[in-house]
């Protein structure tokens, strides 16, 4: 009724704890909201804040689980005015959806998650001016979100602000973010006087780590592939043949970075027997000509630009310039046989409750018996489970198996707030080699730990996932208000933990420097974050979760004790005169369950 809205509205008003409504020359309208104005329905994963700007042609949200957060801004831009009420109608849903699952997935580094997604109205516009939009759209959007986080002599007297503390946020590019953005972006944030306007955007085309360049997130995706094909399949890809349909084409980041890996590591082990993107899909059953697809991603080629005479006898290519063509490319995921599906690329929720069953056959097998999530909730929570139940299907989901990408973000926002832009850029290649030996070794800790813990408890892959990320995020929370009632002194012997957590060349450089450019409780965080993955990919989920929440914290510090004390007592036992083979089943002993037996917890 007419009362309800305008009671919504009241209710809206109240619920608004800053907003730039007053700023002259604003480029948007934005408004910092409690997060209970969404809906109760979202507890009890209630967000610590949401963004909302409105402006000409475009609305956004800016969606984060924790005080210090990280996530990308995505641009959708639909081309009709039917698909614009669609994306209109579940954006918050989406932007919601997309911050939890980087939550999820940012359980090993020291920023929340967040999400910002921007909905731009893109139709009836003069020929060429879409691009402009595009861009208009997010100079407004970020512009007005600095209104609100900037403290100016003008925000100060044009802002209101119920909220009344200051508010960090670092964002970095997803869907439709070109590298002009983030120039523009980081440029107006020093402008604007945002105290780390380098941290604010990430993957700077000098000073960042760009993902497609260096495929981060690949690097990833595949370490959780390679030990999912040897334990859930049993195919060492190393040694034997193996077939991959992925969906997300050589141009994109994930897929394109994807196949170049594939290549990499497997050679002619691997056969790609379908890719299918936004211009169609390729098909081979004998797998998809390698130099082909090698050339498509060095020259940032879609899948729909593959020489038809690179395929074998029984290949297809499918564009959607044909409505044959899009029905394929639409249900290419669904059709090809394969060993393992790999989404790289995808609207969310393509698979879902409703049609995950085209996924199976007629004789109840899945088209492939394992899932690797690249893309961000390609499959819906309810569709992995079905899949689970009735096919078997292994599935490692999203917030585990790309979450290489936010872990780079991270250590680029480090490298920001420690390291001058030429700094950075004279010592790029050691920090990126080191970066990417830090994501593959995060990413395998955590493939071992989830199969395992499957195996063990007979849950399903994506059950376990959550309780990982569960588990380090609890004690991680516990830790960083425990770390509140220590003394300056007390905090700065934990500092080594933050020091480990760094790439090597990044810490010998700037460590010094630390209490002097990087806030307290982004610090803090770090302590927090790196101890609490530590000891669930060493000792498992259900050692932290047995703990009473009363004591988490208090058992982690000790930990950190013990695991010192455990450290020396093997550095001594080398130094003994016993036989070489009770000295390392002792040592094997010791590293694997020492600290843990020194804790002397009863029932753990």
């Amino acid at each position: 009724t007419v009362s309800d809205a305008l009671y919504k509205m009241l209710d809206i008003v109240t619920h608004t704890l800053k907003t730039n409504v007053y700023m002259e020359d604003r480029y948007a309208l934005s408004l910092r909201l409690d997060p209970i104005i969404m809906g109760e329905h979202y507890e009890p994963h209630l967000p610590y804040g949401v963004f909302f700007v409105h402006g000409r042609r475009f609305n956004g949200y800016h969606v984060r689980f924790r005080d210090i957060s990280r996530g990308g801004l995505r641009l959708v831009a639909p081309t009709s005015s039917e698909q614009l009420a669609l994306e209109s109608a579940r954006q918050y849903d989406e932007c919601y959806g997309l911050a939890f699952a980087q939550q999820l997935k940012n359980k090993d580094i020291p920023e929340g998650g967040s999400k910002a997604v921007c909905l731009i109205d893109a139709n009836e516009l003069l020929h060429g001016t879409r691009d402009y939009v595009l861009r208009k759209s997010v100079k407004a959007f970020t512009d007005s979100i600095l209104d609100l986080v900037v403290d100016t002599d003008e925000t100060r007297q044009s802002i209101v602000d119920y909220y009344g503390k200051p508010e960090t946020l670092y964002l970095g590019p997803d869907e439709n973010v070109i590298p002009d953005d983030i120039n523009w972006i980081i440029q107006q944030a020093a402008r604007r006087g945002y105290d780390t306007p380098a941290a604010f955007m990430s993957s700077k085309p000098r000073a960042g780590i760009n993902h497609k360049v260096y495929g981060v997130t690949s690097e990833g995706v595949n370490v959780y592939l390679d030990v999912a094909l040897r334990r859930s399949l049993g195919i060492d890809p190393k040694k034997d043949s193996f077939t991959i349909k992925m969906t997300g084409g050589p141009d994109g980041d994930v897929g394109g970075n994807e196949i170049k890996i594939l290549i990499r590591e497997y050679g002619e082990n691997v056969k790609i027997v379908g890719i299918a993107d936004h211009s169609g899909c390729a098909e081979d059953p004998d797998g998809l000509n390698h130099e082909e697809l090698l050339r498509l991603f060095h020259e940032v080629l879609c899948i729909g630009n593959f020489q038809p005479d690179k395929l074998g006898p029984k290949g297809v290519l499918h564009t959607c310039e044909t409505e044959e063509g899009v029905k394929a490319r639409n249900s290419m995921h669904n059709r090809l046989v394969a060993d393992a599906f790999v989404p790289c690329g995808g609207r969310p929720n393509t698979i879902d409750i409703n049609n995950y069953k085209q996924f199976i056959k007629d004789d109840g097998t899945p088209t492939s018996k394992l899932i690797v999530e690249g893309a961000n909730l390609f499959v819906t929570a309810e569709a992995r489970q079905k899949l689970f139940e009735d096919a078997g299907v292994f599935i490692v989901k999203d917030s585990s198996a790309n979450k290489g990408g936010v872990i780079t973000s991270s250590y680029e926002i480090c490298s920001a707030m420690l390291l001058s832009e030429d700094e950075f850029f004279e010592h790029k290649d050691a920090i990126v080699e080191e970066v990417l030996a830090k994501l593959r070794g995060l990413a395998k800790l955590e493939a071992e730990l989830l199969f395992t813990e499957a195996d063990l408890y007979g849950e399903s892959l994506p059950e376990v996932s959550q309780v990982i990320s569960n588990a380090i995020n609890a004690a991680t929370d516990a830790l960083s208000a425990a770390l509140e009632t220590l003394s300056e002194e007390d905090q700065d012997q934990l500092l080594p933990l933050f020091r480990a957590h760094l790439p090597q060349t990044l810490a010998e450089l700037s460590f010094d420097r630390v209490h002097e450019r990087v806030p307290q409780q982004y610090i803090k965080n770090a302590i927090a974050s790196t101890l609490a993955s530590k000891m669930v990919y060493k000792e498992g989920t259900r050692f932290i979760n047995a703990l009473p929440k009363t004591k988490l914290a208090e058992t982690a510090l000790r930990y950190i004790q013990k695991e010192k004390e455990v450290i020396q007592l093997m550095e001594s036992l080398e130094k003994t005169s016993m036989s070489e083979d009770e000295k390392k089943k002792i040592l094997e002993l010791l590293d694997a369950g020492g600290a843990r037996t020194a804790l002397n917890i009863p029932d753990i």
